[in-house]
């Protein structure tokens, strides 16, 4: 069977974050609920002009360096912060990423495991259309309320990936385990800006539902906890991750990992998680880009575990395997510049970002102008929304 998988992924986030020392502060709690209890350092913050469209543009211009556009006939758009109930915010990344007109663009929603999804709908196609390529995009920005409990896992990201037939980077299995069931953990109705959490009941369901999944896969594939040497998980919060990973050590019954055995198999995965906070359908694949920018094993030839739970709830475990030549077709350099040269808000600056308001009634706003990658949102005006290319 042909190899279909990841040729080429790239992430982006907001040039903005706050450090969550400063959160504690201002909040009145020790630095360490959120350090130690989150395993968490920052969360980045979208300044008003950046949006879901704007990371999805940004970190689909980097993936799609080196690739031919007109191979790309398809983009699939996984976000659970959809800016339209009507059309899909993949029309507009589209436009802003000049890809050719014969294009099938959708946008794909189940909280943070849509962009799992829009893979395994991807592969078939790829399979049948080997001279084809898919551009997938998970873009994302978790907002919970000031002062709620969830307000110091907020984040924002969105990563890019290019899906094709002989993949250079990562190749996925046929097999996976996948549960549905209908709960309530998580969940914004169209009324609110903000999403609704029962925190330690998602937890909970998160740990069941990585069982149930991880039971399936292994049943299907054959394969066992040994058969893979790297994992990542959907990430709300690291130390949520760690628990899980542990939780999988059990399951298997082998023996609980050390805290240098937990790193070596889970920890650069969540590097850039502890540094930009929850990106929802990102997450996993932030994740994963973390681990191929990270690692200092050569990473060639070696089987990964990927873990996909949405809240509401649908979960998948899958897996892949490196291909040979990997790191030539990663964009470390420019991640790790994005993270180093953002800039660090102050809570009254993180406030007044977090409580921008855009109209509700159709009428103009100028968006005020900061720092953003190649695109931005420019102004709102008849109900629509305007992007631009920053020059």
């Amino acid at each position: 069977m042909i190899k279909v998988g990841i040729d080429r992924i790239a992430f982006y986030t907001s040039h903005y974050y706050l450090d969550l020392a400063s959160l504690a502060s201002v909040r009145g709690v020790d630095p360490d609920k959120f350090f130690v209890g989150l395993g968490q350092q920052k969360m980045a913050v979208p300044p008003p002009d950046e949006d879901v469209v704007t990371m999805a543009a940004n970190a689909g211009m980097r993936a799609l360096q080196g690739i031919d556009a007109n191979s790309i006939e398809m983009l699939m758009f996984a976000t659970e912060s959809g800016i339209d109930q009507s059309k899909a915010a993949g029309i507009y990344v589209h436009d802003l990423l000049e890809l050719p007109e014969r294009c099938r663009v959708i946008e794909l929603k189940q909280a943070c495991y849509s962009a799992t999804l829009a893979i395994q709908l991807a592969l078939p196609f790829l399979r049948q259309h080997p001279d084809k390529k898919v551009l997938l995009i998970a873009s994302d920005i978790a907002r919970y309320g000031l002062g709620t409990s969830g307000e110091s896992s907020q984040g924002c990201g969105a990563v890019a990936m290019v899906l094709s037939a002989n993949p250079r980077i990562l190749a996925f299995d046929t097999e996976y385990g996948v549960v549905t069931e209908n709960v309530m953990d998580f969940w914004r109705p169209n009324y609110s800006d903000s999403a609704f959490v029962e925190g330690k009941y998602s937890s909970k369901l998160y740990l069941n539902m990585l069982e149930k999944s991880w039971q399936q896969y292994r049943e299907l594939s054959g394969r066992g906890f040994q058969d893979h040497a790297y994992y990542c998980y959907h990430t709300p919060v690291p130390r949520l991750v760690e628990k899980a990973h542990q939780q999988l050590v059990k399951i298997n019954q082998c023996e609980k990992l050390s805290e240098e055995e937990l790193k070596s198999q889970v920890g650069c995965s969540l590097e850039y998680a502890r540094n930009i906070g929850n990106s929802y359908t990102a997450s996993l694949y932030i994740g994963l880009t973390a681990l191929l920018d990270l690692s200092p094993e050569d990473l060639t030839g070696k089987r990964l575990g990927f873990y996909s739970y949405g809240s509401g709830c649908v979960a998948e475990y899958f897996s892949g395997v490196m291909q040979e030549g990997y790191k030539a077709a990663l964009d470390t350099a420019f991640h790790q510049a994005l993270l180093q040269q953002r800039t660090h808000l102050d809570y009254s600056k993180y406030e007044s970002f977090y409580s921008f308001k855009y109209p509700q009634d159709g009428s103009y706003c100028k968006i005020p102008s900061h720092q953003t990658g190649q695109f931005r949102l420019s102004s709102i005006q008849d109900h629509k929304r305007l992007y631009e290319k920053v020059t």
